[in-house]
């Protein structure tokens, strides 16, 4: 059962760094785009601003589950490996566990945020794109991310149970 939760959130953390690679893309397309037109056309890119900035908010939280499936986030480990076996798997498991309550809460948090811009009809400065997609779809992309602690958190368990 685990390793099916696994596997699905390996291929649903794929596809959203996919999406998060596509906001890249733009961010740096669009930059170029602007900087040779303002200084060889002069002629900047409308919202150029406001496409970056939302470009590199789909970049970084799209990809942020597949990126810790990875484990490519910090980590300090200077004192953890040190302990025994089980200390370090409890010590784990309130760290995956304080990590899954914290991407609830961001999540509930972003969800009532995107409510809030959707109701109050929220734009971006000059290119004047909606603001609360955005908002809902950091919050989608922050599932994956509570899956990952999950099955990190239930693993951490099965090691303290093992003997």
């Amino acid at each position: 059962m685990l390793r099916k939760v696994e596997e699905f959130n390996r291929s649903l953390s794929g596809w959203l760094e996919w999406i998060g690679l596509a906001g890249l893309l733009i961010m740096m397309f669009i930059t170029c785009i602007d900087v040779i037109g303002d200084k060889v056309f002069l002629k900047p890119v409308l919202g150029a601003i406001d496409i970056v900035v939302l470009s590199q908010v789909v970049a970084i939280s799209f990809a942020a589950a597949f990126s810790l499936l990875l484990g490519r986030h910090v980590q300090v480990e200077f004192f953890v490996p040190r302990l025994p076996r089980r200390a370090q798997a409890v010590t784990d498991g309130i760290v995956f566990l304080l990590g899954l309550i914290l991407f609830i809460l961001i999540i509930w948090r972003l969800c009532v945020y995107g409510y809030s811009l959707q109701t109050g009809g929220e734009v971006s400065a000059t290119a004047r794109i909606p603001l609360a997609p955005f908002a809902y779809g950091i919050a989608f992309a922050c599932v994956p991310v509570c899956l990952v602690f999950l099955l990190k958190f239930i693993n951490s368990l099965i090691k303290i149970v093992k003997k």
